[in-house]
């Protein structure tokens, strides 16, 4: 029996990357997952596929978590084909980095909703379900960029660092209606966009690791498994970073 066995998940951006590996590794631990998707259509249904095949209830969709209609749209689905939702991860997100004195208006408002208001929006969606069944697991996908900054990146650091207050808020607002809030902040997983980097960036990063290798993002996805199942039911408020010890 699988860790999240019986349990009804939904992810946000989870066509690729971190998301997808969320997904799957719910899969595998028995829970039926729900998950959006905004322009990678075919990667979307491909991954419904997958998970269907490996025996588990699951359904792609098309919503923009930057959107309240939307998320409260895409929540009302959810609960209609599923049932119920115990579980949300608010993974959604973009970079559109540049130097503060050539950032515009548009990269510093794309990168704040589609990151930060997003899981405002999921999470408001959800507060009526959640607190009437009185539980729930609400995870919120961060940075250790939230958490140190970085030059090049205001609009995503701020939205990262927003993540985590906006987190330990609603985990001191919803406990007592048991419902838990944490936040998992990767540090460098080796991903698509990573994929394309020079090795020379990968190199200059991996000597300031302390396991001196980049995450795989199955390692992230593991840690929000934690955080979804009962395994961490007197957990609340925190950040938990997947870093290789990086900023420890």
């Amino acid at each position: 029996m699988g860790l999240l066995t019986g349990k009804i998940a939904l992810i946000t951006g989870a066509s690729k990357g971190i998301g997808r590996s969320i997904a799957t590794t719910y899969a595998a631990q028995g829970a039926a997952v729900a998950f959006t998707y905004l322009s990678s259509e075919a990667k979307a249904l491909e991954l419904q596929a997958e998970l269907e095949a490996a025996g588990v209830k699951a359904k792609a969709y098309r919503s923009d978590a930057a959107n309240m209609a939307e998320a409260e749209a895409l929540l009302t689905a959810v609960l209609a084909d599923f049932g119920g939702l115990d579980i949300i991860v608010n993974n959604a997100g973009i970079t559109k980095d540049g130097l503060l004195m050539r950032m515009s208006e548009e990269q510093w408002d794309t990168v704040v909703n589609t990151n930060l208001k997003s899981c405002f929006n999921m999470t408001k969606a959800s507060l009526k379900h959640l607190m009437k069944q009185k539980s729930g697991s609400i995870v919120n996908i961060t940075s250790i960029v939230g958490i140190k900054g970085n030059a090049g990146q205001a609009n995503y650091a701020a939205s990262k660092a927003g993540i985590i207050g906006f987190t330990k808020s609603v985990a001191l607002e919803l406990g007592s209606r048991g419902i838990r809030c944490n936040a998992v902040a990767p540090g460098f997983i080796e991903t698509e966009m990573t994929a394309v980097l020079d090795e020379k960036i990968k190199d200059e990063w991996t000597k300031g690791i302390p396991l001196k290798r980049g995450g795989d993002p199955v390692e992230v996805a593991n840690a929000v498994v934690f955080l979804g199942s009962d395994l961490s039911s007197y957990v609340t408020g925190q950040v938990l970073q997947v870093d290789g010890g990086l900023l420890t």
